[in-house]
């Protein structure tokens, strides 16, 4: 759904799919293409870009409810749960693709560790092509979704390129999502 906004207030902005961090000043006129993992993608006369879910309220939105987080609960909750682990990477999106990295196929590995009473999440994944200057953000999203589930003190996430991603790695869901079946 296409909704035109004007900005209320300046805004930061990840130009995609470059990567690079800018600003959009207040009463810029922007379209909202997406409404993913709590985040929004817009276009304006700048281009693509992707605005935080904790800056809605400059589009004139709600925080999404997939944005609102308590901050990192730490080691006192016990060990993360796994599927809360992998519901929090099925919240992270490719500001260019309507579908999460996890039914992309772009996370290869998910390893929940323990060291001295405190619990790690550590995460392989991909890009749908190298040359992705999302990628940093893409994984910041990530490890910042990851460190807000119940148990989680830490979270690292790596890009690997081996395998090589392929569509034949999107999840059933995904391919549907995607018009490919």
């Amino acid at each position: 759904m296409q909704d035109e906004k004007t900005i209320s207030r300046d805004v930061t902005a990840t130009i995609v799919p470059y990567g690079d961090q800018v600003v959009i000043p207040a009463q810029t006129r922007v379209i909202i293409t997406h409404r993913l993992g709590g985040n929004f993608t817009v276009t304006w006369e700048g281009g693509m870009a992707q605005i935080l879910g904790r800056d809605a309220d400059a589009l004139g939105e709600e925080m999404p409810a997939a944005a609102k987080v308590n901050g990192p609960t730490g080691e006192t909750a016990g060990p993360p749960s796994e599927d809360a682990v992998w519901g929090a990477l099925k919240q992270v999106y490719d500001p260019e693709i309507p579908v999460n990295i996890v039914d992309l196929g772009l996370v290869y590995t998910m390893d929940i560790l323990e060291s001295e009473g405190r619990h790690e999440v550590r995460v392989d994944m991909t890009l749908t092509a190298p040359g992705c200057g999302m990628g940093p953000a893409i994984a910041q999203d990530a490890k910042y979704k990851v460190e807000q589930v119940s148990g989680v003190a830490n979270a690292e996430v790596n890009i690997v390129w081996d395998p090589p991603w392929n569509q034949d790695m999107i999840s059933e869901e995904g391919k549907m999502e995607l018009g490919l079946i």
